[in-house]
């Protein structure tokens, strides 16, 4: 009896894996970060940031005889045009995202015991950080940016259980470190961004994850707990640093309950 009453009042088991999501600016070492996590927790799973399917539309659904064809690098031309092409953008850029989340687990990561999927990005900085920086700049205006948020707003309440993040880990570094960063690996869409433009996304990740003050409308996303890492020197290759940054993560994951 008293077994049963133990089992009845306990915490109920959870279903699925952590779910994380590695956040911060442009080049600031995201890539880099999550092969650490790979390399250290090979059980981990990593759903990368959907950047060639933003690279190379397809047309797909038309007429056209054949495999489906390429019709334009939609991140080079939201580069180089903003004002016409940043609301496409942001629609597509959320629909590849929305698809990463809500994608079956790996059948690998659900044997695993105490499994872990990480994002890089996530549908939420999607709006809150890139789309929200983008109608401050004027790129999106007011209609368009009042039509992404009903449709984000609608299509997050409705998936709400099968998106949620238990966490969010930010990897901050000084806009200065990103752009020299951003022309060491001279990805050829961003070869015209300028520090501006990174200081100003610096500023919404700061805004949010540091002094909370970007207005969020899901509950629980502003309780979600966020692990700060500072990145600014460079961790590729200092055993020491990479050792110290994964322990801050492995406390951070053990911390979630």
């Amino acid at each position: 009896m008293a077994l049963s009453q133990r089992s009845a009042s306990g915490p109920a088991p959870r279903r699925g894996p952590r779910r994380l999501s590695v956040e911060g600016n442009i080049a600031v070492g995201k890539s880099t970060f999550v092969k650490l996590l790979l390399k250290t927790f090979p059980e981990w799973h990593v759903s990368a940031e959907p950047i060639t399917t933003w690279q190379n539309i397809q047309a797909v659904g038309t007429p056209i005889a054949g495999p489906p064809q390429s019709v334009g690098n939609l991140l080079d031309m939201m580069y180089q045009q903003p004002s016409r092409w940043s609301y496409t953008f942001q629609t597509f850029s959320f629909l590849s995202r929305l698809r990463t989340q809500l994608a079956p687990y790996p059948e690998s990561l659900l044997q695993g015991q105490k499994p872990v999927h990480v994002f890089e990005r996530s549908v939420y900085s999607d709006r809150y950080i890139f789309a929200k920086n983008l109608f401050e700049n004027r790129f999106l205006n007011d209609v368009e940016w009042a039509v992404y948020q009903n449709w984000h707003s609608f299509l997050l309440q409705e998936f709400h259980s099968r998106i949620l993040l238990d966490g969010f880990i930010y990897l901050q570094a000084s806009p200065q470190v990103c752009l020299k960063r951003l022309r060491q690996r001279a990805r050829a869409e961003e070869k015209g961004v300028q520090l501006g433009y990174l200081e100003q996304l610096h500023a919404q990740h700061e805004d949010w994850f540091i002094h909370k003050v970007t207005e969020l409308h899901f509950e629980t996303l502003k309780k979600a707990p966020v692990l700060v890492l500072d990145i600014n020197e460079d961790f590729s290759e200092e055993a020491a640093r990479q050792e110290e940054l994964m322990t801050k993560v492995n406390t951070f994951v053990k911390n979630l309950g």
